[in-house]
């Protein structure tokens, strides 16, 4: 199995707590935030990750080379930043599987990986979408579902219950674009909220701990929250 991460997030509201690291670098109970996810993907059986980087990269490729804990690591190197939707598919240019786990490089979601890629297989997808509880949306946003399909998305700063986008996506890699996208887009405002009805992704359900590392306080809780979840 393969995987995508995006780390190439400048990190502008942690940089007084990165000290020139990019932020999926950001260091968790004294180790890279990265090296969680990595772990993850470890543990649930991926062989192939493909790191889409830019701001600071090679602080990233110096520490991870081509390996971590016996799976291939490759690097997809943004010249200047592809926004989400522009990283994700210049990264699926260097992948080889047909069905690849995307995963944001700031964001943990405990969750099954492997079997995330077995409901996206079964229910014969081309993309689906991870989605957990929150019992305040405003942050997020909501995702609205029918059954196992994700019907539409609703703007952030709407306060209420509901499912939120966890983050983790599995895509098909000849998953068609519309010809319209720019080379820098946001996959989730240009690509999944226009065309949600026309791709109809299905939504997995993680019950697991959620945490968004972009504030400092949300950086504070990985420290005691996460800690478990390094080698």
């Amino acid at each position: 199995m393969e995987a995508i991460i995006l780390a190439g997030g400048l990190g502008t509201r942690l940089a007084s707590r990165l000290g020139g690291l990019p932020k999926p670098m950001a260091p968790v109970a004294g180790r890279p935030f990265l090296e969680i996810l990595l772990n993850q993907l470890d543990h649930a059986g991926y062989t192939r990750v493909v790191l889409s980087v830019g701001h600071l990269h090679t602080v990233i490729q110096d520490h991870f080379g081509a390996g971590y804990r016996g799976m291939s690591l490759v690097y997809a190197v943004e010249s200047s930043p592809l926004g989400t939707g522009g990283a994700i598919r210049a990264a699926l240019l260097k992948a080889a599987e047909t069905s690849i786990l995307i995963l944001n490089g700031d964001t943990f979601l405990q969750a099954d990986y492997a079997d995330l890629m077995r409901f996206h297989q079964a229910h014969a997808a081309s993309l689906t979408i991870a989605v957990t509880h929150r019992d305040d949306t405003s942050r997020y946003g909501q995702v609205l579902i029918s059954g196992e399909r994700i019907t539409g998305f609703e703007e952030k700063g709407r306060a209420g219950a509901g499912l939120i986008n966890a983050g983790a996506y599995v895509i098909e890699k000849d998953l068609a674009w519309p010809a319209a996208l720019p080379e820098k887009f946001s996959f989730e405002r240009d690509f999944l909220e226009p065309e949600v009805a026309h791709i109809s992704p299905a939504a997995y359900q993680v019950n697991g701990v959620f945490l968004d590392i972009g504030i400092p306080e949300d950086l504070d809780r990985a420290e005691t929250e996460l800690a478990s979840f390094l080698p």
